[in-house]
Formats: C-alpha cells, structure tokens, sequence
C-alpha cells in the first residue's frame, strides 16, 4: 500500500526564527516606509490561500508578509538557495523553482503546503514590472488553486516600485499603500473556465490597483480630488 507523505511541518526553531526575522523585517520596514494597509478582513481565517500579488519591487515578498499575520510560503528561484542565502531563505519558508527546467518539484511542494493549510504568495505576471503597473497575468497559478482547491485572494500595492524597482541597488524612503481582496473561491472557480478566471482575476487586480494608486496620491496630496470616490475598507 503506498505511504501517504506527512503534511508540511516546521520545527520549534524555525517558528522562532521567522518570528524574530518578521519583526526585524517590521522595525526595517516602519523605518523606510509609510504602510498602509486596507482590507485585511479579507484574509481566510482558517486553510491554505494561493495569495496572487503585483510585482513592483524586490521588498515584495516580505511587504506582503507584514500584512498577513500568518505564516506565508513564497515561491523563489532555485539559484537562490545557495550559500550564503540557503539558509535564511529556507527560514522564510521559500519554495525552490527551476524557471530553467518544468518547475514540477515547486509545484507539488506548492500543494503540499496548500493542503497542509498553508497561504502560498506567488507573482502570476511571473517577473517584476518594468514600470510598476500591473501587466498580464500567466496562467500558470490556475492549475495550482485548482489542485489545492484553495482560495485565491489578490493582493495589490502601490509604491514599492518607487521605492525599490529593479534597478536600484538599494531601497529608497516611500509611501506603500496595499490592499488585500476579496477572494475567489474554489466553488467560484469551478463554474469557470481557464479563460474566465485568469480574465477574472486580471480584472479584480486592475481595479484594486486603481484604489491603491488614488489613495496613495491623495496621501502624497491630500488636495488632490478624482471622480473616483472609492472607500476603503
């Protein structure tokens, strides 16, 4: 009979060791940002969550996980888990990815940690912008919500791009502004096609995208009037 494989666990040493980098990451983060962070009830309370983010910037990963009070798994280059970094990215539950190769081990490491309860942070427009909008998605994170029969909640910010592109050497002072979505969930999914959900999820990102941008400009000037009257959470 064949052996079921244990769920995704960390050990004690590891939970401590997230938690003293989470709140180092928190004081550096206060220290260089104005954060603001709208629609956090929109986390899932209990399960595994495929989070599907923008990517403006290279302090992402770990601004999406200041914002989430759970443990958050990302997904990350293979060529990153090397020394010296091996050992802190794995601390910060990163899971491997050879962009070179079929990215098959990172996907069932992937469901496994979904199925265990996970929340799995992935970049569907697959590399960082260029000029800080939101470009296409790629399919890619379908097949993994509908395996792991997880949610999807979006997640969309506003300034790390200013503060970091992919240019810079060094991150700079900004404002972020963030906002965390309603998710979509497995029973939504199924009454879509492939097409409909990626169209789905682009559609939802634009528009969130649009309140960070506004509130993040009113922020930056607070006379600064648009049609666009959309309250935040």
């Amino acid at each position: 009979m064949r052996k079921e494989k244990p769920a995704y666990t960390r050990s004690w040493p590891q939970q401590v060791f997230y938690s003293f980098l989470r709140i180092t990451a928190r004081l550096v983060a206060v220290s260089l940002y104005r954060i603001r962070v709208f629609g956090r009830e929109n986390w899932p309370t209990d399960g595994g969550a495929l989070v599907c983010a923008n990517h403006q910037g290279l302090f992402d990963p770990v601004l999406v996980g200041l914002c989430c009070e759970r443990q958050l798994s990302f997904l990350a280059k293979q060529s990153l888990f090397k020394f010296p970094l091996k050992p802190l990215i794995e601390t910060l539950n990163a899971i491997p990815v050879n962009r070179a190769g079929s990215g098959l081990d990172g996907l069932k490491e992937t469901l496994k940690r979904l199925r265990a309860g996970d929340f799995v942070l992935i970049f569907p427009e697959g590399t960082r912008s260029e000029n800080g909008h939101i470009g296409n998605l790629k399919p890619g994170f379908i097949a993994v919500a509908r395996k792991g029969k997880a949610p999807i909640v979006p997640v969309v910010f506003d300034g790390s791009f200013q503060a970091w592109p992919k240019w810079q050497l060094l991150p700079s002072m900004g404002i972020v502004h963030v906002k965390i979505g309603q998710p979509i969930t497995p029973e939504e999914m199924a009454e879509l096609s492939d097409e409909q959900l990626l169209a789905k999820l682009q559609d939802r990102m634009h528009a969130m995208f649009e309140e960070v941008q506004y509130s993040r400009a009113r922020s930056l000037n607070p006379r600064l009037h648009t049609a666009d009257k959309t309250q935040f959470a």
